[in-house]
């Protein structure tokens, strides 16, 4: 899957959660994805499982590394934003509206805070059902 910009997505919450929603589609179809194509004992000549471990290996490292990027690069510019709204609000302390718009914006920097929460139990749920049913087939490098 290709990684979507990462830009795409920050200004507006509920398009960031949809991105991270369909980028986490690997991680909901991975018991359906082991299951069919990890062999069961009478079938374990026609598939080459360690090949297959390590390309849905590959294939998560890379979906979460992108989702993780994607998480942190829009913490980042929202966090950007709610400090010139506050420096903003220092000089216009009675400017209602920009006080608003500094609340909505921090309100969704606790929120993309959240999903780094999120993508963490994700990502371990993952890992346990794939070193589950690949342990045997396929040793990752270290690095995990």
């Amino acid at each position: 899957m290709a990684a979507p910009s990462s830009a795409a997505g920050c200004e507006d919450f509920a398009e960031f959660q949809e991105l991270l929603r369909v980028m986490r589609t690997i991680d909901d179809r991975i018991v359906h994805e082991l299951n069919t194509t990890i062999p069961t004992a009478s079938f374990v000549g026609k598939v080459d499982a360690s090949q297959t471990c390590k390309a849905l290996y590959q294939s998560l490292m890379e979906a979460h590394t992108n989702r993780e990027r994607i998480i942190k690069n829009c913490i980042a510019q929202t966090s950007s934003v709610v400090k010139t709204l506050r420096e903003e609000r220092e000089k216009a302390q009675d400017d209602v509206a920009l006080l608003k718009q500094l609340r909505k914006e921090q309100t969704k920097l606790k929120l993309m805070q959240s999903e780094l929460n999120v993508e963490e139990v994700v990502n371990d749920r993952s890992w346990k059902v794939f070193n589950e049913r690949c342990r045997i087939h396929y040793k990752p490098p270290k690095s995990q």
